[in-house]
């Protein structure tokens, strides 16, 4: 007796964690059923795909926060003493990825340089983007993408239905590129790529700038290409500034700010640029806050576009800030710009 107890035990501890047939739950037979007659996909593929999805506790925790670990944080002195735009430049403004992004400019500076010629989206910026989206495509993510937005579209979450259209959109584009939808591997959230594509940013901005047949945002080529296609689209203006430090009277900002909002320049008393900045357009006013003081900065036209990448000022400003710092060793280092 007590021999076969170890025996299913062993059986039962060895089976797959939260093993689910997702062909089964009746929100799936329905989303498979209407991608089979809308979408003319083979039903008994997409059943078989849905049967064997990996449920993904990691990823689903990110949106929900019962079932993240409920271990204490004790926050060290120096974390204490660190405002949000202390501890976003702490990550993404670092010396190793400015010199990561430069050797990615160079290795690049042809692809770059075409790119340039053809959407106008300055190098620098294109490559900032790719730096903290995947740190110049070594971290482009390792959960299976098929399976994450499988689980975050058939679990309760607070973003189920946006995550439901994204696999439908995934799916689409693995069978429009003629892609194993099993073997694409990407973030937590199903992006993809250098840039971290949403699969819905596919098909509308993803290109084939390298000329293969193939749109292949894990290809730098069209990574590159495509990054610098979904800032023309957005109405990049070329040459343009993005954002000015600006300075104001005391150490906190109270007014309005938010890249949502903009002002004519003139109306903006005791507020003005810490160095020439040659933009006669409407501005938004961008706080950064530190923990000892605001930084506060004229976001332009351009630094808008920024944001439709992710829509976050802080985000923006990293791309802006790591973009310059990025194009100012790459002349100290090699000269030209890819222009």
């Amino acid at each position: 007796m007590r021999v076969i107890f170890v025996l299913i035990l062993t059986l039962l501890t060895s089976l797959p964690l939260f093993a689910k047939d997702y062909s089964q739950y009746p929100q799936v037979i329905d989303f498979m059923d209407k991608m089979a007659s809308e979408d003319h996909f083979d039903r008994a593929k997409l059943t078989q795909l849905f049967q064997n999805a990996k449920y993904q506790e990691k990823a689903l925790a990110a949106f929900v926060p019962a079932l993240r670990p409920k271990t204490p944080h004790y926050k060290s002195a120096q974390e204490r003493k660190q405002g949000p735009w202390d501890r976003y430049e702490e990550i993404y403004l670092k010396s190793a990825k400015v010199v990561k992004g430069v050797d990615f400019m160079k290795q690049n500076h042809t692809t770059l340089q075409k790119v340039y010629e053809k959407y106008g989206v300055e190098p620098e910026y294109i490559t900032a983007i790719i730096g903290i989206e995947s740190h110049y495509g070594e971290h482009t993510g390792k959960f299976p993408v098929f399976d994450t937005l499988t689980t975050l579209a058939f679990e309760e979450n607070r973003r189920q239905r946006f995550f439901r259209s994204e696999l439908r959109e995934f799916l689409l584009m693995t069978q429009k590129e003629d892609v194993d939808p099993t073997k694409v591997m990407g973030s937590y959230a199903g992006a993809i790529g250098l840039g971290q594509f949403m699969p819905s940013n596919y098909e509308p901005y993803a290109v084939d700038f390298n000329g293969d047949g193939k749109k292949r945002i894990h290809n730098t080529e069209d990574a590159i290409g495509s990054v610098a296609n979904y800032l023309a689209l957005h109405r990049w203006r070329k040459g343009e500034p993005v954002a000015a430090r600006v300075s104001y009277p005391g150490k906190r900002y109270e007014g309005e700010t938010g890249y949502k909002q903009t002002f004519e320049r003139a109306s903006l008393k005791d507020i003005a640029p810490k160095y020439q900045f040659d933009y006669d357009k409407r501005v938004s006013l961008i706080k950064l806050k530190r923990f000892e003081y605001d930084e506060l900065w004229y976001g332009a036209h351009n630094f808008y576009v920024i944001t439709r990448y992710n829509h976050s000022g802080y985000y923006a400003m990293a791309v802006y800030q790591l973009a310059q710092r990025i194009k100012e060793r790459y002349k100290d280092l090699h000269g030209a710009l890819p222009r």
